[in-house]
């Protein structure tokens, strides 16, 4: 029988509970939470609080920030199925193998494990570094505490620009429901082959990362990175409960990569505002599974607890001396390694179980510092600190005499083992340089969004960057670099013909004959003569007519004018890039911050430097700025010009304070999160004249989502009761839905679902 399109979704296992199904009648994700938490009204927080509350509860692994999105996004069913009940497309995930180099797998990738057989399909729950020279009994070497990607010793930092490092990877294999799932025994196998899994049920691979960069962003960052690249597809399916193309309105990556983050940071907040969570770095955990935990008398209990507590209180503590001077004792000790030498510990920390150890092991450690010390400092004079929350499961860093150091946040990973293998600062009057800050290498700038690929042309596009305009160069897409290759074999001369609306370009402008480079890994357009009016941010878009040697370039113009800081245009930009590179003491002839006045040196390091929020603006911790200016601590007198120049720039108000927080792992956040530290800000707030969004968008301001009378609810899936089916009418419907998300001769429904078409909702 025909299905009622907006009639109520009977959803198996959540029936009574009052708990909200990703697929149910009403949407958990909506347009105002890709502006971010504090964007969204509460009731559409409370419902999708209720929603991650119980999807906290159900597994067995503490749920990562990442992975919570996974399950609103992806839609994880409660009733035992988890995405089981979910269409996707399992082809869509990338294949890992153990012991062997992998691209960046971040905790919240979904995945094929290869193996002998079956394969294996699971979700990264958990990742932590595994450094060969970290004990079993989890001592770790100074060095090794907070060390980079690829740090090959004490004070040596990568030599190459793509660096390795170990990292073990905790999947769950029963995230995709008992049918995806291998038995008991079967697992029991392959963990005694030790092939494709280790005897814990883990991956260890080597993960290569494509810049120092991208090795050093965090958790949620990475995250978009990876599902705006290597799970796009996955990402754009029009089988999720409702597309991130449908919330922000368009497929243009600057506002999917907007809305992402927006979306990301919901997430977050609803996760750390819960009375019923606990959360340590991006995990979160039930108080309940923590309390219990403390309960248990067994292995990996209450006891186990207060012994690897009071084990890290006196890890430096010296014997006692009649004679002599006591030298100072440091001792750093990761939690995973020290958990399994644990009596009775082993076979509780397979599986997802390693995962839920260490992250109960931190928080426990975390509340004891905090109750029984004075910022880490205990009572026996040592000082207990986190000094690295990746490598191991967390090192922490016991030094005896504590009272020596300056206070801190103890909960803040400082790296001082790393550090302490650096070379000494210089003296406080010693005269520096300026630090430059290195630009985006190739590697991890990506080819842009794929807007067309069919049998007429191919099209893309992607925002200018500063290396493209100081290069002459712009990145090919895959699927034109491949087509060039078939037909034209390697590198070969093409004619670039370019569009500038509203501006004039010269002869050897508007057409130039040009390199298409084509290699292992980098396919791009040299020898690119960039017309003066182009800059770091512009929006560009090729196409490329098939079996043609000519490509269009063109740019989008806007309606009017706009003033963005320095930069006036009136053509399409991305405002992330305008904000990173389109700095002081940046332009296509060079990069450098030598020679700039303190006023400059401010401006170009916040906006380098700062937190980005969704719409470029940048923000900073102001006690950071001096030693972010000059790489280290600077002389008195230069400290002392910066903060007059900060002065004066917030009279102007070219810059403007704010607060935000630190979280336990050391990053900032903003607005201020409830719980972490209050931090001062300073902010790069470009003065525009008229407001406009990189892709065309006339959306409210965030401010102004509670005074529409009406709510636009954006077309996407719903499960549908059991005998029910959708009608002709939602079958053509959902066609024509996935033609906007790109693909041409559309989609048919999966079994069980029926489309919600575009509406309007009164509030």
């Amino acid at each position: 029988m025909g299905g009622d399109p907006h009639m109520s979704a009977t959803v198996v296992g959540l029936e009574g509970t009052g708990v909200p199904d990703p697929y149910g009648d009403q949407r958990l994700l909506t347009s105002a939470m890709t502006n971010g938490y504090e964007a969204v009204p509460d009731r559409e927080r409370d419902r999708l609080r209720r929603y991650l509350e119980a999807v906290v509860a159900a597994r067995q692994a503490p749920v990562h920030t990442t992975v919570a999105f996974n399950a609103v996004y992806f839609g994880y069913g409660l009733g035992g199925e988890g995405y089981g009940g979910s269409p996707l497309c399992l082809d869509d995930f990338p294949v890992i193998t153990f012991g062997e180099c992998a691209p960046v797998l971040p905790v919240g990738a979904m995945v094929c494990v290869a193996t002998g057989s079956d394969p294996l399909f699971a979700e990264i729950v958990y990742r932590e570094g595994a450094h060969p020279l970290v004990s079993t009994l989890g001592d770790v070497p100074a060095w090794v505490s907070g060390a980079p990607a690829g740090a090959e010793g004490p004070g040596t930092p990568a030599s190459e620009s793509a660096p390795r490092r170990r990292e073990l990877l905790v999947p769950d294999l029963h995230a995709f429901g008992p049918a995806l799932s291998l038995s008991p025994a079967q697992l029991h196998r392959l963990r005694t082959r030790r092939r494709w899994i280790n005897e814990d049920g883990h991956v260890l691979v080597d993960v290569c990362y494509p810049s120092v960069e991208a090795a050093g962003r965090g958790d949620l960052t990475g995250y978009a990175d990876y599902l705006l690249t290597t799970a796009r597809q996955q990402l754009l399916s029009p089988f999720v409960p409702v597309s991130l193309a449908a919330l922000v309105g368009g497929t243009h990556d600057g506002g999917l990569r907007a809305g992402l983050l927006g979306l990301l940071d919901t997430v977050r907040g609803v996760l750390e505002s819960s009375a019923t969570l606990r959360t340590w770095g991006h995990y979160a955990m039930t108080r309940d599974s923590l309390a219990d935990s403390w309960r248990n008398t067994g292995p990996l209990g209450g006891d186990d607890l207060r012994s690897l507590a009071a084990a890290v209180e006196h890890a430096a503590t010296p014997g006692r001396r009649r004679y002599g001077v006591i030298a100072p004792v440091t001792v750093f000790t990761a939690v995973g390694p020290r958990l399994r030498g644990l009596p009775g510990a082993t076979e509780l920390l397979r599986g997802v179980g390693y995962a839920a150890a260490v992250c109960r092991a931190n928080v426990a450690l975390a509340d004891v510092v905090q109750g029984e010390s004075d910022q880490g400092l205990f009572k026996n004079g040592a000082l207990v600190t986190l000094d690295d929350a990746f490598e191991g499961g967390g090192v922490w860093r016991s030094h005896h005499p504590g009272d020596a150091e300056a206070p801190g946040d103890p909960l803040t990973p400082a790296g001082r083992g790393w550090t302490s293998t650096l070379s000494a600062p210089p003296d406080a009057e010693a005269e520096l340089e300026p630090a430059d800050t290195p630009l985006t290498d190739d590697a991890s700038l990506g080819t842009g969004e794929l807007l067309r690929n069919d049998a007429g042309e191919i099209r893309w596009r992607a925002p200018l960057r500063l290396v493209h305009l100081r290069g002459g160069w712009f990145p090919l897409q895959p699927d034109m670099a491949r087509e060039l290759r078939r037909s034209r074999g390697s590198d070969s001369t093409l004619t670039l013909e370019l569009e500038h609306p509203g501006e004039v370009l010269s002869e050897h402008e508007a057409t130039q004959d040009v390199i298409a480079e084509l290699g292992v890994e980098s396919y791009r357009l040299t020898g690119i003569a960039w017309p003066q009016d182009f800059f770091p941010g512009l929006m560009i878009e090729l196409r490329c007519l098939r079996g043609s040697t000519v490509i269009h370039l063109t740019t989008t113009p806007l309606e009017g004018r706009v003033q963005i800081g320095d930069r006036e245009t009136g053509h399409c930009y991305d405002p992330l890039v305008l904000t990173r590179e389109d700095v002081p003491g940046s332009h296509r002839h060079g990069d450098t911050a030598v020679g700039l006045g303190p006023r400059r040196l401010v401006m170009r390091t916040v906006r380098r430097l700062g937190l980005l929020t969704l719409d470029g603006h940048a923000l900073m911790d102001r006690s950071a700025l001096p030693s972010a200016v000059y790489g280290r601590r600077p002389a008195r007198s230069q400290a002392t010009a910066l903060e007059s120049a900060v002065a004066e720039l917030l009279a102007e108000h070219l810059l403007e304070p704010a607060l935000g927080s630190r979280d336990a792992w050391g990053q900032p956040h903003f607005p201020a999160h409830d719980g972490e530290p209050t931090i001062p800000l300073i902010g790069y707030r470009p003065a525009l004249r008229r407001v406009v969004r990189p892709w065309g968008s006339t959306d409210p301001e965030p401010g102004d989502v509670g005074s529409l009378a009406a709510q636009l609810v954006s077309g996407h899936l719903r499960r549908l009761r059991p005998g029910c089916s959708p009608s002709d009418v939602q079958r053509t419907a959902f066609r024509e839905y996935c033609r906007s998300l790109g693909k041409a001769d559309g989609w048919e429904l999966p079994p069980g679902y029926t489309f919600v078409t575009e509406h309007m909702r009164g509030r």
